[in-house]
């Protein structure tokens, strides 16, 4: 069964339906008993980073998430699950998981393309650039889109966990893979083929490292 993490940060159904559509069993639960039963554990998320770290806190599910990443579990990390895995997110000035070390920045507000101001949030669909090989982007065509919603961007502050960047305005990490942990920027579940081929590789993935 893959455990879809519910901490009241919504865009849980969206993922549920992405599974389905590849034949995958999930249940989106915020009971540690009912996630721990779990193979794979997919912690997505959508809104602002200090109202997510405090229901997480509240729900006990801080502790849990650590402790599934500590025993080598395959977790995958979604938009706002990605943000907060970090030590620090500039959103609500936020303490985070501490999962990965690093910080999550704001996009600066005065970005510009060919001249041109970029709206912020980053909204779309853009490509991503994978700088390794890794079990999870297997098969995915270079040419490939994805699609973002997103104000801040993860900064990992060692760049060996960096393993996909992204363009606009300014390059930015848009997916980290450390040891059985694998978190993405944009929305796997709403970028088409390309997408679902990630969540396919995820639930096939034992959590070894990177290839």
């Amino acid at each position: 069964m893959i455990a879809i993490v519910d901490y009241g940060a919504g865009n849980l159904t969206s993922v549920a339906r992405a599974l389905d559509h590849i034949g995958k069993n999930s249940r989106i639960t915020g009971d540690p008993a009912v996630l721990a039963r779990a193979s794979h554990v997919i912690f997505p998320g959508v809104g602002a980073a200090g109202d997510a770290m405090v229901n997480l806190r509240a729900r006990g599910l801080d502790g849990w998430i650590r402790d599934w990443f500590a025993a080598g579990k395959p977790l995958l990390g979604i938009c706002l699950g990605t943000q907060v895995i970090f030590d620090y997110s500039e959103e609500n000035e936020t303490a985070c998981l501490g999962l990965i070390s690093g910080r999550v920045k704001r996009f600066p507000a005065d970005m510009k393309s060919d001249g041109r101001p970029l709206k912020i949030p980053h909204m779309g669909w853009n490509g991503v650039s994978f700088t390794g090989r890794h079990p999870v982007f297997r098969g995915i065509p270079e040419e490939a889109e994805f699609y973002f919603v997103h104000t801040y961007y993860p900064a990992p502050s060692e760049a060996d966990h960096v393993i996909g960047r992204t363009d606009y305005g300014l390059t930015f990490c848009s997916a980290v893979a450390v040891r059985n942990l694998v978190a993405v920027q944009f929305h796997p579940e709403k970028s088409g083929v390309p997408g679902l081929k990630i969540l396919e590789n995820f639930c096939a993935w034992g959590g070894e490292d990177a290839e």
